[in-house]
């Protein structure tokens, strides 16, 4: 009876971690996708930025918390691979082109969003060399990027929607605090858009006229 009860908590416990891991895949897949439509809006308004230039900035903002949840949701998979988790371990690690890759598409991404940012705030003087750390950071993001999403769409396509179909929804738990994280992040992104679009009218009053 307690080796049964043993095998029994043990099975328990391997299913739940069973579930976290899909847990934060879905999450992780879900944000990308969440992403990869926003980082297509941003790209549309670049081809006219002139004019465009407040959307590009408020879908800047908007895009900070989700890239939050993203980089947290990756990170906690690769720390648990590495700290010997074994459901994590038995997903295995992605390539490991995609593992090096990883890192520079984190830090690019925080530079070309940080830098974006802080263009709302830097004087005219530290302007030019900023927008310089900006838009050479963005070529890097978009090379090193395009490899990423060509490399995890497929993965992404299917992930993305698990939580959303009723069929799939409750493989795994959590999916409603998930659904939550990613809405919550994407309402921190407007707020923070509209916090501040203001910054917008003084950045464009700077730019060189003729």
């Amino acid at each position: 009876m307690v080796a049964k009860t043993k095998a029994a908590h043990r099975d328990a416990g391997e299913l739940r971690a069973a579930e976290g891991v899909e847990g934060n895949a879905r999450l992780t897949g879900a944000t990308a996708a969440v992403l990869f439509v926003l980082f297509a809006a941003e790209g549309v308004t670049i081809l006219s930025i002139h004019t465009l230039v407040t959307p590009h900035v408020f879908i800047g903002l908007l895009m900070v918390p989700p890239v939050l949840v993203k980089i947290g949701s990756t990170s906690w998979r690769i720390g648990r691979f590495y700290l010997g988790s074994p459901a994590y371990r038995q997903k295995g690690a992605p390539p490991t082109l995609l593992r090096l890759l990883g890192p520079v598409v984190v830090v690019l991404t925080a530079v070309v969003l940080g830098s974006g940012v802080a263009l709302l705030f830097v004087g005219r003087s530290l302007e030019p060399d900023v927008m310089f750390v900006h838009k050479a950071s963005f070529v890097l993001w978009f090379g090193s990027m395009a490899i990423h999403v060509l490399a995890h769409i497929v993965e992404t396509a299917e992930l993305a929607p698990r939580d959303w179909y009723a069929r799939t929804r409750k493989d795994a738990r959590g999916a409603s605090a998930r659904q939550w994280l990613l809405a919550v992040s994407l309402v921190a992104g407007v707020f923070l858009g509209i916090l501040l679009i203001d910054r917008v009218g003084p950045f464009v009053a700077s730019w060189p006229r003729g």
